[in-house]
């Protein structure tokens, strides 16, 4: 389970600490979610969501402002007292004296905003998603080709570094070359990125290692994408039959229980690996907007018999 710390969400979204005795550095968050505890205040805890951000909004701000004082201090007790990881106050509210209190007294960071509470919720929940995503490591080469992340993957010395200096050369970007660090931020979307000691470099066997964004510029990298399509890499094998030649039907790779199409690509002297990437890139893009050239060619074929 990975988790993030407190003080990066308070730096991240700019947020006043209120609790000053309370080190943010050492709490942790391993949910990507918030809870707005409305029922919680009202004394329901059945099914309370105790492990995620707390958020207070206006609704429960209300809620809490016309309680007689001494049940809105046992209401926010009670609410402290549950092992809450933080509460964040909204709209740059004024916190009533007891949050800070007990926020203190049961060592639970108490966060301001001044930002709406649902700009400020959706955009956390989003971030929490990315930092909190479930990962894995893969050997291979992430480049962007038209806004599409193709992973090109194979065997070490294949030619992955080196038809993506081809493709950078082309115009694309690189965004990880040899370990990319993919997260599953949801069912449909794997985000893929380059650990930061090897950001924008790219290893040519022979020549050595090369820094991509000082040669070619500030355009040719980017710092994460998502990917779309995989490029399996593999010398060419006279006698195998697994080679598409069609296209009809796509195979898939599992990467995080999510399924992404995957293309394995013979190589052997002469192929231009590049534009075989560019081109699988391209047709993976017709394909999202509707066009399929291979079903296209077997409705022609199909018509003319």
């Amino acid at each position: 389970m990975f988790t993030v710390p407190i003080s990066e969400i308070a730096e991240q979204y700019n947020l006043t600490t209120l609790t000053k005795t309370v080190d943010i550095t050492s709490k942790m968050l391993s949910d990507p979610y918030i809870h707005r505890p409305a029922l919680q205040l009202a004394g329901f805890y059945d099914y309370f969501d105790r492990d995620r951000l707390q958020l207070i909004g206006k609704v429960e701000y209300s809620y809490l402002s016309q309680m007689p004082e001494s049940d809105r201090i046992e209401t926010i007790k009670k609410l402290f007292g549950h092992g809450i990881p933080c509460l964040v106050i909204c709209r740059g509210l004024e916190p009533f004296p007891e949050m800070i209190k007990y926020a203190e007294e049961y060592g639970v960071p108490l966060l301001l905003t001044k930002e709406q509470t649902m700009d400020f919720m959706s955009d956390a929940i989003r971030w929490l998603k990315v930092r909190l995503a479930p990962r894995v490591t893969m050997h291979g080469v992430l480049v962007d080709i038209y806004g599409e992340g193709l992973l090109i993957t194979g065997d070490s010395g294949v030619g992955k570094s080196e038809t993506a200096l081809e493709l950078i050369k082309r115009g694309h970007r690189l965004v990880a070359d040899d370990v990319v660090e993919v997260k599953k931020v949801s069912d449909q979307t794997l985000i893929g990125s380059c650990p930061e000691t090897l950001r924008y470099f790219l290893e040519l066997r022979g020549i050595g290692i090369i820094d991509v964004q000082n040669m070619f510029g500030v355009e040719s990298v980017k710092e994460t994408q998502n990917i779309d399509l995989v490029i399996k890499l593999e010398i060419w094998d006279n006698n195998s039959n697994e080679y598409d030649r069609l296209g009809l039907t796509d195979e898939y790779i599992e990467i995080l229980g999510n399924n992404i199409v995957c293309h394995k690509v013979p190589i052997r002297p002469g192929r231009n690996l590049a534009v075989i990437c560019e081109s699988a890139a391209l047709n993976r893009r017709q394909k999202k907007m509707g066009h399929n050239s291979a079903e296209v060619l077997r409705g022609r074929v199909f018509k003319n018999d």
